[in-house]
Parts: structure tokens; sequence; C-alpha cells
């Protein structure tokens, strides 16, 4: 079912978004736990460092994928709010080229300079075999993780956020599975681990395509009728490379801050990787605001209604620092309990201790994150994507700060201080980038970018045949 999202109150919709986004994530990142908790309590200590010296790397090319597909669905949903279905389709077909041939290229290169990456970083010896498996299959599923991204984007842009919920749903519990299997029943070792995610995304993607194909007529297409354009890509690029590349400069400094967490030895990186998957978990709901609100300012810039930026924007931060404040508890009061279930050993009290400490600095800041989110994806939304690697740059330098500096000579305390550094370095310049890009759409005759003009269709597809499409996939 497609939502408008620039109609109604702009929190209930926002809350109503968020939700099942909300709920993907968190089964997302509920695998992710998963696959930590069956490593470190099966496969023991340094299988667990393994798995967490792959962090930084693995978010590195992922995240670029991540970035690239969101960034190709901000067309999608531009189009979608100007009501222009052909040029919907020309931004889907060439989205859908364009994707593919990186997903080839990025698998090929990082397969291949994986391991070489991991003894650059310093990766600790005694783990180095358990993070070079591990990461090695999850960059060969780059492709099923770009088909599931581009996929559940696309469905995101048209304001379905609840269907890639229910595929996740669904996939979640599959990885359960073959965790399990794969890891206890096999000598695969972590390998089980990665293999097991691999397989459960790309069932994912073939749903979510499926899906598209049986109840999304509004996404179909002929290939003969819709050209590949260069036009297009350069378009598709304006808003995918700025977004992948963010992900990409943030994970430099987190890879600058990993490889000052190694020094400290395979104690330091397993309490970190452990205590990073319960902040992941507990960040989902930030996460979730931050990818509503790319869809919700791209479909109201595209519709032209510009009044409608600041309420949404304002609505979702405070949604944010509501739940910041439970996050906060939660991590104070079990924060034990929880790192409890990745590791054991006769040094547990001591890892239990290192976890907390980071758990509740980053809690502590999870204002500062909100922030990050909704400004920085409401800023994509607003067709600004190039702006979003300024503030990738501000976190590699905090992090980077803290890596070469503050790791040193504070040990482990230093190092939970890198994300709430960062994401206090990038607000610094997302608060007022964000009111220059309203600035600048303010006045403007279309709501497209100058480029989009030159390749969209002479003609606009009516409002009243659009209602029809959109009744016809409710």
């Amino acid at each position: 079912m497609t939502t408008n999202l620039t109609k109604g109150s702009p929190l209930k919709q926002i809350l109503s978004f968020t939700m099942p986004l909300l709920a993907g994530l968190i089964f997302q990142q509920f695998y992710n736990l998963v696959d930590t908790m069956i490593v470190g309590r099966t496969l023991g200590l340094t299988a667990l460092a393994g798995v967490g010296a792959t962090g930084a790397l693995n978010f590195m090319v992922l995240g670029f994928c991540i970035g690239l597909c969101s960034g190709f669905a901000i067309p999608i949903a531009r189009a979608f709010g100007a009501d222009n279905i052909s040029l919907l389709h020309r931004f889907e077909y060439n989205g859908i080229v364009l994707c593919s041939i990186f997903a080839l290229v990025l698998t090929l290169v990082t397969t291949f300079f994986c391991r070489p990456l991991l003894v650059f970083m310093g990766t600790p010896a005694d783990c180095l075999e358990e993070a070079s498996s591990y990461l090695f299959i999850i960059f060969a599923g780059i492709p099923v993780t770009c088909m599931y991204n581009l996929a559940s984007g696309y469905l995101q842009s048209l304001g379905d956020s609840r269907t890639p919920f229910l595929f996740l749903v669904l996939s979640s519990v599959l990885n359960v599975f073959l965790d399990y299997v794969l890891i206890t029943k096999t000598s695969l070792g972590v390998a089980g681990a990665s293999l097991a995610t691999v397989i459960a995304q790309g069932i994912s993607a073939v749903l979510c395509v499926l899906w598209i194909i049986l109840r999304f007529p509004i996404l179909h297409f002929s290939p003969l009728k819709v050209p590949l354009r260069l036009s297009v890509f350069a378009e598709l690029c304006h808003y995918g490379l700025p977004m992948g590349l963010q992900y990409t400069v943030t994970a430099v400094g987190s890879m600058i801050l990993q490889m000052g967490v190694n020094t400290l030895g395979s104690d330091a990186v397993a309490s970190m990787t452990a205590a990073t998957k319960i902040s992941n978990f507990l960040s989902c709901p930030t996460n979730a605001l931050g990818t509503t609100m790319a869809t919700y300012c791209a479909q109201n810039v595209g519709a032209g209604k510009l009044d409608r930026l600041n309420r949404g924007t304002f609505s979702a931060c405070l949604l944010g620092f509501g739940y910041s404040v439970i996050a906060f508890l939660i991590a104070f009061f079990a924060s034990s309990q929880l790192t409890a279930m990745f590791i054991t050993g006769d040094n547990i009290s001591s890892l239990l201790s290192l976890s907390r400490l980071y758990l509740l600095i980053n809690t502590a800041s999870y204002p500062l994150l909100t922030m990050v989110n909704v400004l920085r994806f409401s800023i994509q939304g607003m067709g600004y994507s190039t702006l979003s690697i300024f503030s990738g740059v501000m976190e590699l330098i905090a992090r980077a700060i803290c890596g070469i500096m503050l790791i040193p000579a504070f040990g482990f305390p230093g190092c939970c201080f890198g994300s709430p550094l960062a994401w206090l370095f990038a607000d610094f310049f997302l608060l007022p980038a964000f009111f220059l890009c309203q600035r600048r759409l303010k006045g403007r005759v279309t709501p497209l970018p100058a480029v989009s003009a030159e390749i969209s269709e002479p003609s606009r597809v009516p409002v009243s045949a659009h209602k029809a499409v959109s009744s016809a996939v409710r």
C-alpha cells in the first residue's frame, strides 16, 4: 500500500511510517545479535573478537551500498510526490542497472582485499583467521545486500514501510535457525554466521522483488520503453554517491578508532563488540526516524509543500529525544545482563564493566544521534545529498581524535567517547546546513532539481490517474 506523506498531521504521519521501519530494524539487529551471541557463547572469546574486528570495515563497504540504494530511491519519492509516473519509471530502471554495476565491482574488489585490509588495521593475530573468513562471505553477499536495499527503498519511497518489515521478520527467524545449524552442527565456525546472514538477506531481497511484481503495478515498466541514459545515471549518482560516501567517510573514522581499540587486545575488542551490538539495537528508533525523514522530505519537496518540512523535522526530533531517555534507563539498569548474553569466561566481570561504561556513555548521547539522523536524512530528502559527505568528514575527524589521542592516553574509556564526539561534531555542521537548504528551496519554480528538468517527460500523469493506480495496490 502506498502512503502519501504530503497530507495530514506530520507527527502522526511520521510516527505511522516509522513504526514498521523500526520493527524491521529491530528484527535486523536481532539476527545480528543472534550471530554475536551464538559465536561468543559457542565458539569463544577469540571468535567473538574476530567478528568484532570486522565491524568498521564491514560498515564502510555495506554502508556505502545501503547509502547508495537509499539515494537511488529519493528521486522515486520525489517523482511520486509530483505524480510523474513516467519519470518514476525512468529513475527506477536506470537505478536497477546502475546498482547492479556497483554491486559487481564492489564484490570483486572487496573479496580480494578483505584480508590485507584486516592486517593493515592491526587486527589481533589470534583472531585474524576468524575475522577474514567472516568478512569474505559478507562481502561475497554484496549483490543480495544491494538487491534488498534497492527493492525495499523503492517500496519505502512510495510510502510502504510495512512490507519490507514483514519480510525482515521472516528472514530473521530463518537466520536464527541457520545460525544454530551452521555454527553448532557444522565445522564452518564464524563463517557459518556470515553465511546465515547472507542467505537470510537474500531471501528478503527475493520476496521484496516478488511483492513489487505481484502487488505494485505502479512500479511495472517495460525496459524496451524506458531508455538507459547517462543523464539519468548522473541524476541518480547525485543522490546516491554522496549518501554512500557519507557512510564510507564515517567508516574510515570508525576504522581509525578500531585500530586504536585493537592495540588494547582481544578483551577490549570483545567488550566493545558486545557493547556495540547492544548499542546498535538500542539506536534503532533514531535510525528509523532518519529513514522516515528522507521519504517525508522527498515527497513534500516533490509536491512543493515546503511549509511541512520544519514541522516534520521538529516532530521527529521530539520523538527521538523522548526515546533517548528510555534508552539510557535500559542501559543503566540492564547493561550488564545484556552483555552477559554474549560473553563467557574467567574474566567476565572485567568485560561486563567495560561494556557497561561504553553503553552508558553512548546512550546518554542519543539526543545528539537523533539530531544527526533526522537532520542528515532530511537534508538528503530535500535534494542536497552532497552535504552528507561533509557531516561524515566531521565524524571522521572526531573518531580519529579518539583513536589517535584519547585511546593512547586513557585506554578503553577513550574509545567510549568515539561515537558521542562524532555525533556532536556532525551536529555542528548539520544544524546550520538544514536551515540553509530550506532557504535555497524557497522561491524555486520547480520542486525537482535542475538536472531532472532535462530528463523529465513533457507531460505529467494526472492526479486522478495516479489515485487509480494507487487504489489498485492497496
